[in-house]
């Protein structure tokens, strides 16, 4: 006779970290989640949760095990619980359920109203990637469509004497952008401005370094988007048919405001082909990150300059 399975214990029931983990990742395992918002799997996911519920930072899951046996009180236990059924009841991304995403070791506050932060800039930020092709360190630096202000921010803390600009159209994102802002103590030197694009920008706006993750989803893949994609807002991933839209208004006007020897860092994700076949003539050069080969491009304003020269007036 076979014995009937065992019902799995309610995450509540845990009384270390270590057994919220083992059961929040099969609760999650078992809800075929769509995962891309900074982890990987059902098991990245819960270490990410169970640390935040115990008070700790995401930058602890690599040594998870470390704090496996940390007791875990019954109130804990719960919330673990509650935000777990959040997580697959809702499909929202774990990042809003948490209200928080870590990108290269920080932590920014997010909700529904910004794209979660992941761009492969970020990394490469981080590593000092962009060095070379800065012929001095910026002192002027715009983030561009910039969401929750998480590049703007790494900008300022890589560039300590930058003067850094951060711009989007949405109101909500620059809402948010300014609790961020706040966290990290960057109002004198980070400034939120209001702006479609270029749009509100004066000409004497000249920057140094030019970072830029806009909307770049084909129409054809928006369709197709698993349900955590759906919760972020559309206008910060939708990028026309070919899904370079705003791509092309950024960079036609983007000129106007670079320095002599300014960057451009642009972030076309899995859409190089499409990138390629919108500026056939445009030498780019492409960075590789740890999750994506030519994610991310350099463009120098020497060459942006020539691509969009507008004919001179008679």
């Amino acid at each position: 006779m076979t014995l009937p399975a065992q019902p799995t214990p309610p995450i509540s029931s845990a009384h270390t970290l270590g057994e919220a983990w083992a059961l929040t990742a099969q609760a999650l395992e078992a809800a075929d989640l769509d995962y891309g918002h900074g982890c990987a799997s059902a098991a990245d996911e819960a270490a990410w949760l169970v640390l935040h519920v115990a008070g700790l930072p995401a930058t602890e899951a690599p040594w998870f095990a470390d704090h496996a046996e940390q007791p875990l009180s019954p109130e804990h236990a719960r919330r673990a619980e509650e935000l777990t059924a959040s997580r697959v009841n809702t499909r929202q991304p774990m990042a809003y359920v948490l209200g928080e995403a870590w990108l290269v070791g920080q932590r920014f506050v997010v909700d529904p109203r910004v794209i979660v932060p992941r761009s492969f800039i970020a990394e490469l930020l981080d590593e000092g990637a962009l060095d070379p092709w800065l012929t001095e360190p910026p002192r002027r630096v715009l983030d561009m469509c910039c969401g929750s202000g998480c590049l703007a921010i790494l900008a300022a803390l890589t560039w300590e004497q930058a003067e850094v600009d951060a711009a989007d159209l949405s109101p909500d994102a620059l809402a948010v952008a300014a609790i961020n802002r706040d966290n990290y103590a960057l109002q004198s030197r980070l400034h939120l401005l209001a702006s479609d694009l270029w749009a509100a920008f004066a000409p004497s706006q000249i920057y140094d370094l030019v970072l830029c993750n806009p909307p770049y989803v084909p129409t054809a893949s928006m369709q197709n988007l698993p349900a955590e994609y759906r919760h972020e807002p559309s206008m910060a991933l939708a990028g026309g048919a070919d899904g370079m839209d705003l791509v092309r208004r950024f960079l036609r006007d983007a000129p106007t405001h670079l320095s002599e020897q300014g960057v451009v860092v642009l972030e076309v994700g899995n859409e190089r082909a499409a990138f390629e076949s919108a500026f056939p003539t445009l030498p780019a050069i492409w960075l590789e990150t740890e999750l994506h080969l030519e994610g991310v491009c350099v463009l120098l304003a020497a060459d942006l300059r020539a691509a969009f020269a507008r004919p001179e007036r008679a």
